[in-house]
């Protein structure tokens, strides 16, 4: 690209960032790294009923979570702020100001009721409904009348006439007719501006060059260009919708298909990386085999000419996958912390934590999953039903490995595997059926790290007091 690119990534903070919204964010990233262009995190919280500073703030944890910074924005600045859409009302104002003296828009009175009642009617008549010019078409007489009523009025954009054809990245070329395109509201009652005015008028202000957003806004894109020629601006971004992420059931993704937030994947146990990795691939693709990129991979391969216009199916399956693959090639040093944070509340050695650490990455899809795992080398608790099992009927035969293991000179791994091979050997036991009563007597679950390593870090003590009160 030879002009320098400008994308965005605008969000309307709700409490927390969906996994579309955060796949939004990395493509708009992915795209001004690759470009050697800027980013530019602009927030969309004129609905007061929904963003407040708390959920700003989560916003932008989340993307800072997930390795996603920005070049202007919130807490960074730049040459184009302020970057929360609240602070901008008066340019927003302005720009209605100016469409309302060119005669490009017009004030509206209609009330919601009025306008439903005539909706009703129209329908009614087996005719789509369209914003009927009522309000435009109005006397001076009225107008003055209403005014002085004081009745509050919000503005109309007055549609030009004209079609308009847009050329999507990703969709290729479509033509909205004018007759589809009605006088749509770009500033309330309230003095607030709708999302139409407000992202276009910031989309031109900060000069985007590129508009990278979710399909569902496709729609809204025909009126966004008219605003942008009824402005004067001198050119108009391209655009590119991605496809929708859907559940198994082909529908869009929500939360009846589960948890849908980045927070959930963070606080469950997944690695930044593993979920920008998979997001990545939910639409894009650099090859048919190619699963696995680093983040530097990514900026270097990513271009927007190979997402597809196909919804993209999230698969918690393969993302539990991945992000067993991240946490078993991850620096053990660092999972021994994450562990620790997760083993919050739970008296845990962090010396014991990084000895255990090894022993679990390689079997844990989640971080969640490697902390359960470790949770029994520092506190006592309720076997778990499939450990129960395994223990009924075993007592004699686990007041035995005590005796056995109770006369062990050295406490190591090696000479623990042999001592307790030793005795399945003398009872005719596969290891199985040798084994993993010892693993729930000693871990209180029937899935735990190799069971030599957890009886020498658990000790001795602890270790044998464990298998006598299972036996007795």
């Amino acid at each position: 690209m030879a002009e320098t690119v400008r994308v965005r990534f605008a969000p309307a903070p709700t409490g927390y960032l969906h996994v579309g919204g955060a796949r939004t964010a990395l493509y708009n990233w992915l795209v001004a790294r690759h470009h050697g262009g800027t980013f530019v995190l602009r927030v969309e919280d004129t609905d007061q009923s929904r963003s407040t500073d708390e959920s700003v703030a989560a916003l932008q944890d989340s993307l800072r979570w997930l390795g996603i910074d920005w070049d202007e924005g919130p807490e960074v600045g730049g040459p184009f702020g302020p970057y929360r859409q609240t602070e901008r009302l008066d340019i927003y104002r302005d720009a209605t100001d100016r469409l309302l003296a060119e005669g490009k828009a017009y004030r509206c009175w209609c009330t919601p009721e009025e306008l439903e009642e005539r909706r009703k009617a129209v329908l009614a008549r087996g005719k789509p409904w369209r914003y009927d010019r009522r309000c435009l078409e109005r006397s001076e007489e009225e107008v003055r009348a209403l005014e002085d009523e004081g009745r509050p009025a919000a503005v109309r954009f007055r549609q030009p006439g004209h079609d308009v054809v847009v050329d999507d990245t990703i969709r290729g070329k479509a033509t909205f007719h004018a007759a589809d395109l009605d006088d749509f509201v770009i500033m309330r009652s309230t003095g607030f501006p709708t999302y139409l005015l407000a992202a276009a008028v910031d989309d031109w202000k900060m000069e985007m060059t590129h508009v990278i957003r979710g399909e569902d806004l496709h729609s809204s894109t025909p009126r966004q260009v008219l605003l942008l020629e009824a402005l004067g601006a001198e050119r108009v971004p391209a655009y590119a919708h991605l496809p929708l992420i859907v559940g198994k059931d082909r529908q869009p993704l929500s939360k009846r298909h589960g948890s849908v937030a980045v927070e959930w994947f963070r606080d469950e146990g997944y690695l930044p990386e593993a979920l920008v990795n998979y997001l990545a691939l939910l639409g894009w693709s650099y090859d048919d085999h190619t699963e696995l990129f680093s983040r530097d991979d990514l900026v270097r391969h990513f271009d927007m000419k190979r997402v597809a216009r196909n919804p993209a199916m999230f698969d918690q399956e393969k993302l539990d996958w991945m992000n067993g693959h991240y946490i078993r090639e991850a620096d053990p040093d660092r999972i021994a912390g994450l562990l620790l944070e997760r083993l919050a509340g739970v008296d845990a050695d962090p010396e014991v934590v990084r000895q255990a650490t090894p022993l679990v990455q390689e079997r844990s899809r989640t971080l969640n999953e490697a902390a359960d795992m470790l949770r029994f080398l520092f506190e006592d608790l309720e076997p778990n039903e499939k450990a129960r099992k395994l223990l009924d009927g075993q007592g004699e035969y686990l007041a035995a490995v005590a005796e056995r293991l109770a006369g062990l000179e050295d406490w190591s791994v090696d000479a623990i595997h042999q001592a307790l091979e030793a005795l399945a050997e003398e009872r005719g036991l596969s290891k199985t059926k040798a084994f993993q009563p010892i693993r729930a007597a000693v871990t209180f679950s029937n899935i735990s790290p190799p069971l030599f390593e957890s009886l020498a870090l658990l000790g001795r003590e602890r270790s044998l007091a464990r298998i006598r009160s299972a036996g007795s």
